[in-house]
């Protein structure tokens, strides 16, 4: 390790002021442990389970209305049993600090401004509760939300979770196939949507899309309309949100089993419907506890930011940052409006000492040339999140060198898979530009090579060979737990395979290399190919088609469509422009591609899988002998054919 790559090394009165310190001492005094550096700590954490999970539980004094048998009944995976016995409530974690400090401060692209006091949003919840209650909600339902990244969402899902009902949520960007193809799934008994949403300067109207979604959820027995929606139909009984909240009610917490689900995500449905995952409140609230204290040393006097939506894991993440204490600042709206300086506007005005954004839009704000640290004092700022993709070495150097020369850059890799990261920042350890910290504490994450061995200093499968608690419980209509299988542990039994290309260093610090699947992020929202591909199957001159998109981690790059065309269809300026309208429509705003080519035949392997990996290896210039394999293919011919449209 030379000098040159170190961009950043905590003081001395940062080491010994930060939450994981403060832990350590802990750890001495009340269990006679000692460590010798991260290093040790983090091999214990993944070696001894039940002592590590154990002083989680003890050292956040998580409140048990009924105590656990043991930490960890069965370690397998999957299928490792957490607290068994063990009953709590997320909710009651995330609203027990009382008073008049701010918990939600809520702003978006109108200029419009409302904060909510600890004491404010204890109440709201309370009365967000009572109507839920009125509405019939119990233990076990389904509560969604097609709503905004705004106090309705929290505030809503803090009374779900109260009640021992589930969360699930989607952001109205998302075209109403999207949504159905997630809420159908599971089920809900209320809804709550909005009528519209504003992005770029614009107000877009979402009541009949709204309106639609209703219809179409025949277990719905009310929706709760929020920010201009009217009424949607005979059959549901509606509400608006502010009869919902309109009276008193007692903020009371529904003690659930450790592994009653809190909430369900989605994955991005690259393979097919989306994967409706279950997390528990029991799993999430000692994983978010741990990451959000030691590894992002979050805490009351802190202002907690992250660039996100309601349909993007890290808006879970966000909201979490009220179980350790902190402020909790929610934007609605473009990053890029009314132009790129707006979130630093945002983090500068509101004192967020902690700042959190994608690495695509932090290397969008490198290419335009911005220098934030010449518009802003940032004076409360110390340290920046990075994820949703790797960051660079430049990003880092950009960061340094044009926002705040000595904020502590926090990349962060995990998954919505388990909502938190795998491996990120850490206050006690030096930042090396282009490299994530270290291995999180209580993650045993390795890197195996093609013969299923750990390996240091060179690319391999990233692999969590120990369980961790925000692991899924379940997917939902998943009875067998064979799509769960599946999922993450079809290559190496017992152990996950996450589908990301890492390599770490002798020091734990690592790199991600890549995704090993197809997602498609457009800025910051995931959609899966299979979205795309049936939302095009709907346009009767498209018969067939593949999408790939050429982004990397330096910058988003465009995303392609081939279309295979009906008989007798053109490819003209008015159809592609159709193309476009249409899946902009369907899935979101940001999903239109950029370029549209006809080809004779969508390049599959014998299997009948779409080649979208080896394409895009090809748009970024590999050659397509290297790039494809012609003896896995079912038509060779097609590869030559696609390429002759570049």
């Amino acid at each position: 390790m030379t000098k040159s790559e170190i961009l950043w090394r905590p003081s001395a009165a940062q080491v010994g002021a930060c939450n994981l310190t403060r832990y350590l001492r802990w750890l001495e005094s009340e269990r006679g442990l000692r460590f010798f550096g991260y290093g040790d700590l983090w091999q214990w954490s993944v070696t001894d389970l039940e002592a590590f999970w154990s002083s989680i539980a003890d050292y956040f004094d998580v409140r048990f209305h009924a105590p656990p048998e043991r930490v960890l009944a069965d370690r397998a995976m999957p299928g490792a049993c957490w607290f068994p016995g063990a009953e709590l409530n997320y909710a009651e974690h995330a609203l027990a600090r009382g008073g008049p400090e701010p918990a939600l401060i809520c702003r978006g692209e109108t200029g419009v401004r409302r904060e909510f006091s600890r004491d404010d949003l204890r109440r709201e919840v309370g009365a967000a509760r009572a109507g839920l209650r009125r509405l019939g909600v119990g233990r076990g339902d389904r509560v969604v939300a097609y709503v905004p990244n705004d106090a309705e969402a929290v505030i809503a899902f803090l009374a779900t979770a109260s009640l021992g009902a589930i969360w699930s949520s989607c952001p109205p960007e998302f075209g109403v196939d999207s949504v159905l193809d997630r809420f159908r799934q599971i089920e809900p008994k209320v809804l709550i949507g909005t009528g519209s949403y504003r992005y770029n300067g614009r107000r877009y109207d979402r009541s009949d899309d709204l309106q639609r979604i209703v219809g179409a959820l025949p277990t719905l027995e009310a929706a709760v309309l929020v920010q201009g929606a009217h009424a949607v139909g005979q059959a549901t009984a509606c509400l608006p949100w502010q009869e919902l909240t309109a009276g008193p009610g007692e903020l009371a917490f529904e003690p659930a089993p450790f592994d009653h689900p809190l909430w369900i995500l989605y994955s991005s449905g690259t393979t097919g419907l989306p994967k409706a995952i279950v997390q528990g409140h029991g799993g999430i609230l000692v994983e978010h506890l741990k990451q959000l204290a030691f590894h992002t040393d979050l805490g009351a006097r802190d202002r907690f930011f992250w660039y996100t939506t309601t349909g993007w894991m890290m808006w879970n993440y966000l909201v979490s940052g009220l179980l350790v204490g902190a402020a909790v600042v929610l934007y609605d709206g473009s990053p890029g409006w009314p132009d790129l300086s707006a979130l630093y506007r945002l983090a500068d005005e509101e004192a967020v000492t902690c700042f959190g954004v994608s690495a695509p839009f932090l290397m969008a704000c490198r290419a335009a040339g911005l220098e934030p640290g010449r518009q802003f004092d940032f004076k409360a700022l110390r340290a920046i999140g990075s994820t949703g993709a790797p960051l660079p070495a430049e990003g880092f150097d950009w960061v340094h060198e044009h926002v705040k020369s000595d904020v502590w850059l926090g990349s962060l890799s995990g998954g919505t898979d388990v909502c938190t990261g795998f491996v990120g920042p850490n206050p006690l350890q030096p930042v090396r530009r282009g490299r994530i910290q270290c291995r999180s504490l209580g993650a045993k994450v390795e890197a195996f090579d093609e013969s299923g061995r750990a390996v240091t200093g060179q690319v391999g499968e990233l692999v969590i060979t120990e369980p961790l608690p925000s692991m899924p419980l379940f997917f939902w209509n998943d009875d067998s737990g064979e799509r769960y299988r599946e999922s993450y542990f079809d290559h190496y039994s017992s152990v996950w395979r996450h589908g990301d290309w890492i390599e770490f260093d002798e020091d734990g610090s690592s790199v991600i290399v890549g995704r090993s699947d197809s997602t498609l992020n457009r800025g910051g929202v995931r959609m899966g190919t299979s979205e795309f591909y049936r939302a095009a199957a709907e346009l009767p001159e498209v018969e067939d088609c593949v999408i790939v998109d050429t982004g990397s981690m330096e910058r988003e790059g465009k995303l392609w469509l081939f279309v295979v065309l009906a008989e007798n269809a053109t490819l003209d300026i008015e159809l592609a422009g159709r193309i476009r309208r249409h899946l902009r429509t369907r899935l979101s705003p940001r999903h239109g591609p950029d370029e549209i080519r006809a080809i004779p035949e969508v390049p599959t392997t014998l299997s009948g899988k779409k080649l979208e990996v080896p394409i895009k290896r090809i748009l970024a210039g590999e050659a397509v002998e290297t790039a494809v394999n012609a003896g896995t293919l079912k038509n060779p011919d097609s590869v030559a054919a696609l390429v002759a449209t570049l």
